[in-house]
C-alpha cells in the first residue's frame, strides 16, 4: 500500500478497510508508538543524568 493511499484513508463507519489497510495503519500506529517510546526514554535519561549532575555540583560546594 502506498504512503499515499495510507495517509488519505480515514476509518469511518461507511467504508469498511481491507486487510492489507488494518495492516498498514496498525504498522504505523506500532512504529509511531515505539518512537514516542524511544524519545520518552531519552528525554527521562537525559533529565537523570542532569539531576544527578547537580547533586553531585551540591555536594562538591558543600565540602
Amino acid at each position: 500500500m502506498s504512503e499515499e493511499t495510507l495517509h488519505s484513508y480515514r476509518l469511518n463507519s461507511t467504508e469498511e478497510p481491507t486487510d492489507e489497510m488494518l495492516h498498514a495503519i496498525m504498522e504505523k500506529v506500532a512504529e509511531s508508538a515505539r518512537e514516542s517510546s524511544r524519545m520518552a526514554e531519552e528525554a527521562l535519561q537525559r533529565m537523570f543524568n542532569e539531576t544527578c549532575q547537580r547533586i553531585a555540583e551540591r555536594k562538591a560546594k558543600k565540602s
